[in-house]
């Protein structure tokens, strides 16, 4: 039976979306800025309804009024750029911009010349860490944090390098501060790319085998596409933001730097539309899936472009926090989905090995985690993007901060909830597949696996059922919402129900019983009255019973009554044969001990054979055969087919010993040859009467 999961996701987006909500009523001053004048003292307040179309009215107001100062700024941009211009020529001095670039280049070379001695100094140690075979979820992971430790301390040699050559030479202040902005905006693209490298793993010289180290299941093709979409915006991205900042440096105005930083975006607006588009030639990015693309593949296409549109169109009109709103709800579910996936994939068992408890528990565990982890990074980088502070309304108690925090307690009472359900799913399922792997028919381990293979649904779903109902209250009564009312009515109800409904109390209140008593397991053939059948599974109030010849019947406990099954222990199967009066009734015995013997040493049903075919002896003298019966004891289900082979032995075996098979015949006989006794007896009787008078016959 299977069971959805606990979705917490869903309550932390409509937490996000809350918080939305109330951005405004959780910071008051920027309510006071945006709204109307405030009502003073005396004053009647107005409705709520009103002051909500004043915060918007003002909201829009404050759109129209950015919008026009950017359009008031395009005029002034060109002298922006000549000022700028004027600037940078008076702090340069008499140097060209070529000098510039080449001192830059040559703070680089410095770092990334260090950061070659370093490759070469610990070259050795570096191959023998990633070239060694990766097969285990230890040894990838040890390969993987080996991969991260040294693409870090590349990076930090690098970095220490550059910053060197950038302190050693004598810059002036407006051209120091743009050279370090690029300098960071380099280490920050090195850091997305050994991110990318880690995560990815695009291309390996020292690994033939590039998908053992790779944490996110790709395909080759679908590894490099990706790496080199993520070089691409990570570039356009770091640079562009260095480019603004040299901007401010240069004295442009902040409507000038917006409009720069706009036109920038729409370089990473084409970036993103185009990945998306020629993602959708490319092979499948999870290298499990299987599944053919939906028809309705181009239309989310579309959407997934159009919601980037609207994303910058958000970002144009300034309504930043909708914008991160936005940028969340699109990453979050997708990495969300990525974690499950990689941690299943980075901790996987051997190549043909079976994933074994400790592998599914740490996937659990890393999944669930780093789930968890997004989930309240997500929360907390929102709250500091809408200038909400966390303890600020821990402290206050208003309507709304009440209302925030019952709703992060809810989330965070459902995550642990989810977790929970996790691992006792992945205990269950792992102990479900056990038993799977059955012993011997009739042996103790598989009347074990039967039992469990019964109980083990059962314990999950009502596993379930209480933490969904315990989680479920947990959330209410940290929202403020009295449970204990609740409580008290549900347990009205249900004696409401009890007496309304005795049928279903005495179908589960029977079915309880029918567990303890052990009555039948799944896979087990049972009947009861006229239901008969192998038991599929066993619900809440019911079983249902798959006949042989296919009809399936429900049946609830409370229907059942006495239940006869067939499955257990062993079971004796008694055959009667007919053999004609003349049969030499101990040669037919020794025939029968000799099949029965050859039979039990069949490898094929030798397993399933307790006793083997023997004779009883005569059951009785019929009309036309003796009759002869026999017996052996099989396991359970088992005789049928033990009984056709025995069948054909003896037949084979009786025809080769000349032991003829009795059977009904009807003999019809001529005047001449036979006359029915009384006709014979009276003719007797006048051919004596007639010698007696002297008469002459005929």
């Amino acid at each position: 039976m299977r069971v959805a999961s606990f979705r917490p996701l869903a309550g932390a987006m409509w937490c996000l979306v809350f918080l939305a909500v109330i951005q405004i009523e959780a910071n008051p001053a920027r309510a006071q800025t945006a709204a109307a004048p405030a009502v003073t003292q005396g004053e009647e307040a107005a409705p709520l309804q009103d002051i909500h179309s004043e915060i918007l009215a003002a909201r829009v107001e404050a759109i129209r009024a950015h919008l026009a100062a950017l359009g008031a700024a395009v005029p002034r941009l060109s002298q922006e750029v000549s000022g700028a211009a004027d600037l940078l020529s008076q702090e340069l001095r008499g140097r060209s911009l070529l000098d510039i670039i080449l001192l830059m280049l040559g703070s680089l070379s410095l770092g990334a010349g260090a950061e070659w001695f370093f490759r070469r100094a610990t070259a050795t140690a570096r191959q023998r860490a990633v070239s060694r075979m990766v097969s285990t979820a230890g040894e990838r992971a040890r390969a993987v944090g080996s991969r991260l430790a040294f693409g870090l301390a590349d990076l930090s040699i690098f970095g220490l390098g550059s910053i060197a050559a950038f302190l050693i030479l004598d810059w002036p202040p407006l051209l120091r501060r743009t050279v370090l902005a690029y300098l960071f905006a380099v280490l920050l693209l090195r850091v997305a790319l050994l991110g990318g490298r880690i995560l990815l793993a695009p291309r390996s010289a020292a690994h033939s085998d590039p998908e053992a180290l790779r944490v996110i299941p790709m395909t080759d093709e679908a590894a490099r596409f990706w790496y080199h979409r993520l070089l691409l915006f990570a570039g356009w991205f770091v640079f562009g933001w260095a480019t603004v900042e040299l901007l401010r440096t240069l004295g442009f105005s902040p409507d000038g730097r917006r409009l720069v930083a706009y036109a920038l975006g729409i370089g990473l607006l084409a970036i993103a539309i185009g990945t998306v588009w020629t993602w959708a030639d490319q092979p499948s990015a999870v290298a499990t899936e299987t599944e053919n693309r939906p028809r309705h593949y181009a239309l989310r296409m579309w959407l997934l472009s159009l919601g980037l549109l609207v994303l910058w169109g958000l970002w144009v009109a300034s309504l930043m926090g909708l914008f991160w709103l936005l940028v969340v709800a699109l990453i979050l579910p997708q990495a969300i989905k990525i974690t499950k996936r990689s941690a299943r994939h980075l901790l996987r068992p051997p190549e043909g090995a079976e994933a074994s408890h400790n592998h599914e528990l740490a996937a659990v565990y890393l999944d669930r985690g780093v789930r968890a982890l997004l989930l309240v990074g997500a929360a907390l980088f929102l709250a500091w993007v809408w200038g909400i502070d966390p303890s600020e309304m821990t402290t206050r108690d208003t309507v709304a901060t009440r209302l925030v925090r019952g709703v992060l307690s809810s989330v965070v009472i459902l995550l642990v909830a989810d977790f929970i359900w996790q691992v006792v799913k992945t205990q269950v399922d792992r102990r479900l597949a056990a038993t799977q792997v059955t012993g011997l028919p009739g042996s103790a381990e598989a009347l074990r696996q039967a039992r469990l293979r019964t109980l083990l649904p059962m314990l999950r779903m009502a596993v379930f059922i209480v933490l969904a109902t315990v989680a479920v209250l947990m959330a209410l009564s940290s929202l403020g919402v009295e449970i204990g009312p609740l409580i008290a009515g549900a347990g009205i109800f249900g004696v409401a129900v009890g007496f309304g409904s005795q049928t279903l109390v005495k179908d589960v209140i029977s079915g309880i019983f029918y567990l303890l008593d052990d009555a039948f397991r799944v896979g087990e053939y049972v009947q009861s009255g006229s239901y008969k059948g192998t038991v599929e599974s066993l619900g809440f109030r019911s079983v249902k019973l798959r006949h042989h010849r296919g009809p399936i019947f429900t049946v609830p406990y409370g229907q059942l009554g006495a239940v006869e099954n067939m499955s257990r222990d062993w079971v004796i199967d008694k055959v009667t044969i007919n053999v004609t009066y003349d049969t030499d009734l101990d040669k037919a015995k020794k025939v029968i001990k000799q099949v029965g013997k050859e039979l039990a040493a069949d490898p094929e049903f030798a397993p399933n054979i307790i006793e083997p075919l023997k004779m009883q002896g005569v059951e009785q003298f019929g009309e036309f055969a003796i009759q002869l019966r026999m017996k052996m004891t099989t396991r359970p289900g088992e005789q049928f087919v033990i009984r056709r082979k025995a069948f054909a032995m003896l037949k084979t075996a009786f025809d080769e010993n000349g032991i003829r098979f009795a059977f009904p015949t009807v003999q019809v006989a001529g005047r001449d040859e036979a006359e029915p006794a009384a006709a014979r007896q009276v003719l007797t009787l006048v051919k004596g009467k007639q010698s007696e008078e002297g008469v002459q016959p005929g």
